[in-house]
């Protein structure tokens, strides 16, 4: 398993970014998703572009956040293999609360409501049973 970034949701992008870098991180890479109307900037300290902030912009605002997430979105990890990863912590009792349906991605909820996503390493797995037809569980 591997690092990958932490995600925090922000309300004000310029505002974000310039705290962001008034502590010393650069952006280091961005995506604008016409699409999904969101934009993701990837912010790291100087040097060390594998310890990302990850800022989350919401260009319509962001009124339908989960009460629960103060704003902070969550830890991410790549995994050699998707299922393997979700088989394992649902055999030890953790709700998979977004199952790896399309092989590439699933959220899980740490015991302190603490959101885990789980990206799978290289292109996905193809679909499989039992995630392929699995609901999701709460939210993530």
């Amino acid at each position: 398993m591997r690092y990958l970034h932490t995600m925090v949701r922000v309300k004000d992008l310029d505002a974000s970014m310039a705290f962001y870098k008034l502590l010393g991180l650069e952006e280091i890479r961005r995506h604008d998703s016409e699409a999904g109307r969101f934009s993701l900037i990837f912010m790291a300290p100087p040097g060390q572009p594998e310890c990302p902030v990850e800022l989350t912009w919401n260009w319509d605002g962001d009124d339908a956040l989960p009460s629960d997430s103060r704003h902070f979105g969550h830890l991410a990890y790549e995994v050699d293999d998707i299922y393997a990863t979700c088989q394992h912590l649902m055999e030890n009792g953790v709700t998979i609360n977004r199952p790896p349906r399309d092989g590439r991605m699933a959220f899980v909820r740490s015991p302190d409501n603490i959101s885990i996503e789980f990206l799978q390493k290289g292109a996905a797995l193809a679909p499989a049973e039992p995630w392929a037809s699995m609901e999701n569980t709460g939210h993530w």
